[in-house]
């Protein structure tokens, strides 16, 4: 360290008589009588007390702007008022030198540094070097680069081969848009940006490699919410080769665990195995496939007591009830609960109650409390019970039950134990659906998953013996907390399987080829089975902060409408550098 013989988190009581030099940023300067001032001086690693004690040093601190770099030499003595809150609580440095670095030329600052989590974000964003001064900023990058390091150690532990694929590739079509990168070489054509390495990992399994995996960036134009950020993002791309979900499973299950434990805002993690849910069960009891499972709500149906009660909303619809026992809460409670439910889920929910003398009241209680005996007997109902019900198709009746579960398990704490992280694997996706604008058979997730039964399954479903709707794809997700963590799947490696799939959405082998050229001749040369799974990276950090929006973890994030304000991204290019490149840019409409 030329500049400096310590840090500014690294000086102790054993230090006092020392001699030191340190750099850092001038966070305060706090004069409090004459001839005698306080200074914290900051760095990476943490913060050191300074004391003025002479006229000159005073007049030299004054002299600076806070947040300016610093050079600070002096004499490391015991503190009198010692701060056991910091690691260098018990030490001061007296300085006899400084040197100012880097001046701050600004007199006021956008935000306070220490406060700047508090701040609007587009400030935050704007100065994002400055908000990650801050030192809880500074631990979430930390965080982020230690959860990487720790995967990237594990995954190599466990034989992976780390392999990094192309940035500029082909257009194809993986569910969301692309980003398009125009070729100077080669006019009016376009690299695409990947959203995946999906198709190079798998032909990484054809190329002979065994076992892959890459903290692999992805790129799509997705608009962004609280888990994912518009444009890029990082997941823990793996592959194997002669590998069975099971096998997967194994390798998740050994990986994740001790990297929750270890940097999670909670120290306790789902041990091996994980609970496995098939995907209609899953809809089923919990009303959505991304169940959290530290919620003790589950989904009841109760069309066959409620459809014919009198209660219009109910009439031949599926019904759905969550059955929520210690009830405490006002009516008032209830309400705004159920507004934030209507907001998320589109529908509005309906409830009563069970009062202390185990009579139906509030809600819709007139309509039900006809049938009461019925209803107490079909869901076990006791005394201070809230039961909220949804209503409408299969489909909507189980979404609305799903956020009523989230919303009113997420701030009872009786009904959720927040203190760990809840691993679970949803299985048993199915292959095809009912497409809502097609109205035609279509892929339900990967089109690249094999069968669950094969050849032998769609060939069945191509002669008319069984519905194409009951095929299941040998796919997973990991699913933690609620959140989507990653999805995955047994790879359809075998090109006579992909052609009888892709035939029954209407596609044949020449679409097949066309679409993914690359993948299908290399099947056609032996490619053995494979799986495989992607987790999120940066969804894994913030599920590790405890943060609640994505861009927190991420050092340089875009805006919520994929801006990077910092940068002025996305932004306007020369007319010579669009003529270079054969594009011209036609005119907005307002």
């Amino acid at each position: 360290m030329q500049s400096r013989t310590h840090t500014c988190g690294e000086l102790r009581l054993a230090d006092a008589g020392a001699e030191v030099t340190l750099c850092g940023w001038m966070e305060n300067f706090r004069e409090v009588g004459s001839g005698l001032g306080f200074i914290v001086l900051r760095d990476f690693y943490g913060t050191t007390q300074l004391v003025a004690e002479t006229e000159d040093i005073i007049s030299k601190v004054k002299s600076i702007t806070k947040e300016s770099t610093i050079q600070v030499k002096g004499t490391v003595r015991e503190r009198s008022a010692k701060n056991d809150k910091l690691p260098t609580g018990e030490i001061e440095v007296v300085p006899t030198e400084i040197t100012v670095l880097g001046a701050n030329r600004h007199n006021e600052l956008p935000f306070e540094i220490n406060r700047s989590t508090e701040a609007d974000e587009t400030a935050r964003l704007k100065y994002r070097y400055l908000d990650l001064r801050n030192p809880l900023m500074k631990e979430r990058i930390k965080l982020r680069s230690n959860v990487i390091a720790a995967l990237r150690s594990a995954m190599i532990e466990h034989d992976f081969l780390e392999i990094t694929t192309p940035i500029l590739t082909a257009s194809s079509p993986e569910g969301a848009r692309d980003y398009l990168v125009p070729s100077r070489k080669h006019p009016g054509k376009f690299y695409a940006l990947p959203q995946a390495p999906q198709q190079f990992k798998q032909l990484l399994m054809t190329s002979g490699i065994d076992r892959y995996f890459q903290i692999a960036p992805c790129f799509r134009d997705e608009d962004a919410r609280g888990d994912r950020s518009p444009g890029e993002f990082y997941q823990l791309d793996m592959e194997m080769a002669f590998a069975s979900k099971d096998d997967v499973f194994a390798i998740i299950e050994d990986v994740l665990p001790p990297v929750f434990a270890k940097y999670g805002t909670y120290d306790t993690a789902s041990k091996a195995p994980f609970v496995r849910i098939p995907f209609a069960e899953s809809m089923e009891k919990y009303g959505t496939d991304k169940p959290d499972l530290r919620i003790d709500l589950t989904v009841s149906d109760v069309s066959g007591v409620m459809s014919d009660i009198g209660f219009e909303p109910f009439a031949g619809n599926t019904v759905k009830a969550v059955v929520i026992s210690d009830f405490h809460e006002s009516r008032k409670f209830i309400d705004k609960t159920c507004e934030e439910v209507e907001v998320v889920a589109g529908r509005k929910p309906y409830w009563f109650r069970v009062d202390e003398n185990m009579e139906i009241v509030g809600g819709i209680a007139k309509f039900v409390t006809p049938i009461k005996d019925q209803v107490v007997s079909e869901l076990g109902l006791e005394k201070d019970t809230l039961v909220v019900l949804s209503a409408g198709t299969l489909g909507e009746a189980q979404k609305t039950a799903g956020v009523v579960i989230k919303t009113f398990g997420g701030k009872l704490e009786n009904h959720i134990d927040r203190e760990k992280y809840e691993f679970c694997w949803i299985v048993d996706f199915p292959l095809y659906e009912i497409g809502e604008e097609s109205g035609e058979l279509e892929f339900c997730h990967n089109p690249f998953s094999m069968p669950t039964g094969g050849l032998d399954v769609l060939l069945k479903a191509e002669r008319g013996e069984i519905d194409p709707l009951s095929i299941m794809a040998d796919q997973y997700d990991l699913v933690v907390n609620g959140i989507e963590l990653s999805s995955g799947a047994v790879r359809n490696h075998d090109p006579e399987i992909m052609i009888k799939a892709f035939e029954l959405v209407r596609l044949g082998e020449d679409d097949v080829k066309a679409k993914f050229p690359a993948m299908y001749n290399a099947f056609t040369y032996g490619a053995p089975p494979h799986a495989g799974i992607a987790p999120g990276v940066d969804r894994m950090v913030m599920l590790l902060a405890g943060v609640d929006t994505i861009r927190e973890i991420i050092p340089f994030p875009m805006n919520k409408n994929a801006q990077d304000i910092l940068m002025g991204a996305p932004g306007e290019v020369t007319q010579a550098q669009l003529d270079e490149l054969n594009i011209s840019v036609t005119a907005l409409e307002e």
